[in-house]
């Protein structure tokens, strides 16, 4: 996802923008639906058909009633078949089954008291999404691969398929002897059919959880054995993987590790294994098992530009956010998502320093905005949905994550990480809403945040400012404005927050909190000279959009003592004196030598945008850049020049660098500064396999490109 610096202020006014956007207030109110029974075990036996795409299956199922008077449970199910229900003596009980549910009459009255034990009998032949049969081709092994998520468990698995249940689980897979099967929790043992060429998996998962956090997977896996002291830690991969997956997963340990002592509570489970699968495209965690896209595991060239890692450290930190502690129902879809995007920043500030981490919470804060500003504002607690899915969006995942950053801010963060770890030994194994976390936010604290939590949960949007600044050398004050113009917006607040201001003299720094509480703040502050630049959000802590002119003098000034952050904001607003001598230098020294490769590459963007003409031998060093998305923008920026005298450079490019990001710029320079004589050579860059299908996409748009300039 490429950072886009245009982010910090609409330049569209209410109804323009609310034209173009969904109205997802139309969406249903869908509530957490009521129950009958407390579900406690599945036993769940499968005997597979590979080959024919079919199973055979019977879950046993007990439950306790949650009333006086139950004689009739309904468990949802759909597309597989049910053939039998029997009791647990053995005796067939009557039962109906429509479209999505099977309903079984039981034998007797049942209390609340009491504990009852059936078994449902099934069959599965049809193909369904949550249960795929996937066909071998050149890439991948044949395989079976579950995807619960939200609600998929019910096709096949006649079970209750609500968060709001969680239940301890056997799964118990017979398939033919070439294939190995992995399913939650521990491996009891593996018995042979000799005479069927068959043997069963028996797993047990011993600890409650979800049904939608159920998992199966079954191929000729190669598996990779690691460990964190005593815990199994495997990695379940195809054969042709073998070389590169333990480099490519060799940090999961480590991550377990490292979110076990930032959350103050040890990983949960028995083992964790991460499983490959040809239908995955990211991550999707289960309990002790995350299914990964094959994308997963990569060569040494493709992780230059493709690293699994963030996405490695968020579905392990689910093992904690929605295996142990989960969302009740799907309008607490923050909970699960929220925590873990922002345990993967926690992740990247220890292990990729400061400058990397504050630069992935920038592009999360960024994702949310682009979908705040382009499609919709909602509230991250929710329940406006058609289906569970709509509600793990931008607002789920990086805006709720940048709304923990905040509240972190406001607790500080000894407070902060005491709430995270009461709050999991409190609600370990349970289903949760938000009303939990608030609660244990105030017991831990002491502090009543329901303010915060009504403006940031429960209310859409973000905060909009415009600050303005007044420095009276009289009097040696300065003044500063702060308007929150979000209000333009239905059912946007007003915002109480606190906010830093950073004061940078030649002698240091001076930060003083302010809190926001009106729509228009006005703050004085008393110096012996005017400050030489004043910060607004030091340490970069509010979601937020906002105005703020500087002068060039100022911003130059920030460009070289700010955090990665506000360098990047200021390296963007000097746009504003494009044609300033200064700036155009500022811009050209940071392209050729600043030390975070994120303002190389804005300063290579803004040069090409304004400057290109005059900056060709600094796009020339650029391509030389340590860093292959600094090198990749000075290519674009190269072959914007229309030089075609540089088609052969582009290829030398496209055969000796490492990275598939900087090979898919060279074929479109070529295709930008080419004809038809190159058709040939980017056809022939069309067959090359890379990851995503980067050159390939890159070599059909150069040819587009080179066709285009021929009509």
């Amino acid at each position: 996802m490429k950072h886009t610096f245009v982010l910090f202020f609409l330049i569209v006014v209410h109804s323009g923008l609310f034209a173009q956007m969904m109205d997802i207030y139309q969406r249903p109110v869908t509530l957490e639906p009521d129950r009958d029974f407390d579900a406690l075990h599945y036993s769940i036996e499968l005997d597979i058909d590979m080959d024919g795409k079919q199973l055979t299956g019977q879950n046993t199922v007990t439950l306790t009633p949650l009333r006086s008077d139950l004689n009739r449970v309904s468990l949802d199910a759909v597309s597989l078949l049910v053939s039998d229900v029997l009791d647990s003596k053995g005796f067939p009980l009557s039962y109906t089954q429509g479209e999505d549910k099977v309903h079984i009459n039981l034998s007797r009255t049942y209390s609340y008291s009491d504990t009852l034990t059936f078994t449902i009998k099934y069959n599965l032949s049809d193909q369904v999404e949550g249960l795929k049969f996937i066909d071998e081709t050149e890439t991948n092994p044949m395989q079976v691969s579950s995807d619960c998520w939200p609600n998929k468990a019910r096709q096949w698995i006649p079970c209750y398929d609500y968060p709001n249940d969680k239940v301890t689980q056997e799964m118990i897979v017979t398939v033919d002897n070439a294939y190995k099967v992995l399913s939650n929790g521990k491996l009891m043992h593996i018995t042979e059919d000799q005479e069927r060429g068959k043997h069963t998996y028996h797993w047990k998962q011993s600890l409650p959880h979800s049904t939608y956090l159920i998992s199966l997977s079954i191929a000729d896996y190669t598996v990779i054995e690691d460990s964190l002291d005593a815990l199994p830690v495997n990695y379940w991969v195809y054969e042709r993987h073998e070389k590169d997956a333990k480099r490519s997963f060799a940090k999961t340990p480590y991550m377990i590790d490292f979110f076990t002592r930032l959350y103050g509570y040890a990983y949960p489970w028995e083992k964790y294994d991460q499983v490959v699968s040809a239908h995955q495209g990211g991550g999707a965690e289960a309990t002790t098992a995350t299914l990964l896209g094959e994308g997963a595991v990569t060569t040494v060239e493709e992780a230059i530009d493709f690293s699994f890692e963030g996405i490695l450290a968020h579905e392990v930190a689910h093992q904690w956010w929605g295996d142990l502690v989960t969302l009740r129902s799907w309008e607490h879809s923050w909970i699960n998502e929220s925590f873990a995007t922002y345990s993967d920043y926690l992740y990247k500030r220890y292990d990729w320093g400061e400058d990397e981490a504050e630069y992935d919470l920038l592009r999360k804060k960024n994702a949310y905005l682009r979908e705040a500003n382009n499609r919709y504002m909602r509230p991250i607690v929710f329940n406006r949905y058609e289906n569970p899915g709509q509600n793990f969006d931008s607002h789920a995942y990086p805006k709720g994550a940048n709304v923990l950053h905040m509240l972190r801010f406001v607790l500080g963060d000894d407070t902060f990480f005491r709430v995270i770890s009461q709050f999991l030994h409190q609600f370990e194994f349970q289903a949760v809403g938000t009303q939990d976390f608030m609660q244990c936010v105030q017991e831990v604290s002491g502090l009543n945040m329901d303010l915060f939590f009504e403006q940031f949960l429960f209310h859409p949007g973000h905060a909009v400012f415009e600050v303005s600044k007044n420095w009276d050398e009289s009097t040696k004050t300065l003044t500063l404005e702060i308007k929150q113009t979000q209000d333009k917006w239905e059912n946007v607040p007003i915002y109480t927050i606190p906010v830093n201001i950073g004061f940078y003299h030649k002698d240091g720094k001076r930060v003083e909190k302010v809190t926001l509480k009106e729509r228009v703040g006005k703050f004085e502050f008393k110096f012996d000279t005017a400050p030489l630049m004043v910060r607004f959000d030091e340490g970069n802590h509010l979601l937020k959009e906002w105005t703020y002119l500087k002068t060039e003098e100022e911003l130059l000034f920030q460009v070289e003592n700010d955090d990665v952050p506000g360098r990047l904001w200021a390296i963007d607003q000097l746009k504003d004196f494009s044609s300033s001598p200064k700036t155009i230098q500022k811009w050209t020294d940071l392209a050729r030598g600043d030390n975070f490769w994120a303002v190389r590459e804005a300063a290579v963007q803004l040069l090409s945008e304004f400057h290109e003409s005059n900056s060709k031998e600094v796009f020339l060093q650029a391509v030389s850049d340590s860093n292959s998305k600094v090198r990749a923008a000075a290519i674009k920026a190269l072959g914007q020049l229309k030089d075609p005298s540089m088609i052969s450079d582009f290829k030398r490019i496209y055969e000796r660098d490492d990275s598939f990001l900087v090979r898919a710029e060279a074929l479109i320079a070529i295709g930008a500064n080419g004809n038809a004589s190159h058709l040939r050579f980017l056809n022939e860059a069309a067959k090359v396999r890379s990851p995503r299908n980067t050159l390939k996409n890159a070599a059909e748009k150069s040819i587009e490109l080179i066709r285009d300039s021929n009509q």
